[in-house]
């Protein structure tokens, strides 16, 4: 039986025979991680340049917060909100202190997050802006990644993301990313709010132009619309900021965080926003059973504590301008293009180079686990804990491989 429970082809084929088939992940069969490392059953180990598309920033199971994880579920579990419990005010106070929010709704996914944050500027530009019922418009991104819900992929622009679910949901305008003037123009009396993605994460580490942030926000601010920022992945220290609109001293009216807000321990979202978006809100009016639990508050609340007191978001943007002018470095023929900011980098590959899926797999091999996405780019977001002898044996492995292409 342990020859069986060591052979990755086992877990394989039970996944293949009962799972449902809307993933293509590779082929490695992962059991356990500590910090940027992980290790599958046959006991392999392998550089997590992924970190769960940012939900590990903190590394693989960090102690302090798995001690805050069994330290809370000890006592108390769930509620519902219902009822209050002891560790939901203080959630609230050092998130927005953190993040320099004034009020906070807590949910567990990115995707609820991102939902109720639509119905949030929805009912605002009803009862503050007078916007006619029913006629509300928010204004979203091409090649935007904002979650899989019907709404959601709706106003996405990836076939694969849409095709076979219609119909879908009305009052969105999509514009190209990083053009401020598309944004002007989309404007309508009708216009609630603006969503957009500091840097597109899965559309493949895609940076919009310098001072962009700032003109969105001077555009949404005179037209009296709501500015929101889809930070799930870009947030949390990632970029070498506790948040990316940081790097243009730039502020949401909205601002949605997720992912690492629990160290990747369970799953915990947010909608930070100013009071005047969040108090349309009225009890009955928008809710979730597990949002705000005990466990989800204490675990969050020690992972932002981890990040800032162990240094990781300096760490991040330290680590990330060393792998950047390593990668660029290289000077490969194939490499097209090196993107990023802080530990959020991609390596996008010339067409001719081949689809980046089987670099990854060959990164695999060599030890380091990547994620390819939009057919030619490779991504690489290691935990915010990596260390610069760690980053060098990455840098080797990156080369050898891109080297033979």
């Amino acid at each position: 039986m342990s020859d069986i429970l060591s052979n990755p082809e086992y877990y394989i084929g039970l996944e293949e025979a009962y799972g449902a088939h809307n993933y293509k992940p590779l082929d490695v069969v992962l059991t356990r991680g500590e910090g940027i490392w992980v290790w599958d059953v046959r006991g392999k180990q392998y550089m997590d340049c992924l970190s769960a598309y940012s939900a590990v920033n903190q590394g693989h199971c960090h102690p302090r917060i798995m001690d805050a994880l069994i330290q809370q579920a000890k006592k108390l579990t769930l509620t519902s909100r219902a009822f209050r419990n002891d560790q939901l005010g203080p959630f609230y106070k050092e998130v927005c202190e953190l993040t320099n929010s004034h009020e906070m709704l807590p949910m567990n996914s990115g995707a609820e997050a991102v939902e109720t944050a639509i119905k949030t500027v929805r009912k605002w530009g009803y009862n503050v802006k007078g916007i006619p019922q029913d006629k509300a418009e928010v204004i979203v991104c091409a090649d935007n990644f904002h979650g899989r819900t019907i709404t959601i992929v709706g106003f996405s622009t990836d076939d694969t993301a849409r095709e076979g679910f219609g119909p879908f949901t009305p009052g969105f305008t999509i514009i190209p990313f990083g053009d401020a003037e598309a944004l002007e123009k989309a404007v309508t009396p009708n216009t609630v709010a603006f969503m957009v993605e500091p840097i597109q994460g899965e559309a493949g580490v895609k940076i919009p132009p310098p001072g962009y942030l700032k003109k969105t926000r001077e555009i949404c601010t005179r037209h009296n619309i709501l500015l929101i920022f889809d930070e799930i992945q870009s947030g949390l220290g990632r970029t070498g900021k506790m948040l990316a609109e940081e790097h243009e001293g730039v502020e949401s009216d909205l601002t949605l965080i997720g992912k690492a807000l629990s160290g990747g321990f369970y799953p915990v979202s947010a909608v930070l926003s100013n009071r005047e978006a969040m108090d349309v809100l009225r009890p009955g009016e928008h809710g979730s059973t597990f949002g705000g639990n005990p466990i989800a508050c204490a675990v969050g609340r020690m992972a932002l504590r981890v990040l800032i007191e162990e240094g990781m978001i300096e760490n991040a943007a330290k680590m990330g301008d060393y792998l950047k002018a390593g990668i660029e470095g290289f000077r490969l023929p194939a490499v097209k293009e090196v993107r990023g900011r802080g530990l959020m980098l991609a390596v996008e590959l010339h067409p001719e180079a081949g689809g980046a899926r089987k670099y990854c797999e060959k990164l695999m091999y060599e030890g380091m686990l990547c994620k390819d996405t939009h057919g030619h780019t490779i991504r690489i977001s290691p935990p915010l804990v990596i260390r610069q002898d760690e980053a060098d044996w990455a840098l080797e492995r990156l080369h050898k491989v891109l080297k033979e292409a």
